[in-house]
């Protein structure tokens, strides 16, 4: 037996981007452990799951094909990570002091410049999710870091300037929520790091 309500988060593989700089929605690519680190996420999908959500990042789009190649993949940029904006693929620690600090001080609140705040991500990410969980069938989302810590947040009423902290999520994690419960639980199914601790903001 299955719960029917059963959503399976699942984070993109390992980007092809050097530690320490920022990426939002730069459309970046796959490292070559991507086939093996296919093979780790599999065991922990069931095999009933009827629709697949993916954003249309590439990193998570070859990993929901990877996954679910027989399925209609369906594809929404509201599942896309945070929009770095300016700041994109710029080294964290060379992001002039003055213009990062108001961020780094509420990065729940204030808006990357030409980006987007923590705030728009989760509205936009909670609007897809309970349209999601209003199918009532089991599915699965493939998305980034930042979109599943704001479904999370959501579903457990936690602060999103405390997600980071309460959330840790991995490159390929795998992690089944039961909406239906009431409150709604979630379950971490896997959750290894293989590149250590990742870099996402100044080192100062």
């Amino acid at each position: 037996m299955f719960t029917t309500m059963e959503i399976y988060l699942i984070r993109h593989t390992t980007p092809m981007v050097e530690k320490g700089i920022c990426y939002g929605q730069t459309d970046l690519d796959v490292t070559d452990t991507f086939d093996e680190e296919v093979k780790s996420i599999q065991p922990h999908l069931p095999n009933y799951i009827k629709h697949v959500f993916s954003s249309p990042l590439q990193r998570c789009s070859k990993l929901a094909k990877a996954l679910f190649y027989e399925h209609d993949i369906q594809f929404h940029p509201d599942l896309m990570e945070l929009n770095c904006g300016n700041w994109e693929m710029q080294k964290w620690d060379e992001i002039p002091k003055a213009e990062i600090q108001p961020w780094m001080d509420d990065f729940v609140n204030v808006t990357v410049p030409n980006g987007e705040n923590y705030v728009a991500l989760y509205n936009r990410v909670v609007t897809q999710y309970n349209f999601i969980k209003s199918l009532n069938e089991p599915s699965v989302i493939v998305a980034h870091g930042g979109v599943l810590r704001s479904i999370l947040a959501y579903i457990t009423n936690t602060p999103l300037k405390e997600s980071f902290d309460v959330f840790t999520l991995h490159y390929g994690c795998v992690v089944k929520i039961n909406p239906s419960l009431d409150p709604a639980n979630y379950e971490l199914l896997y959750n290894i790091s293989r590149q250590g601790k990742e870099w996402h903001r100044p080192s100062y």
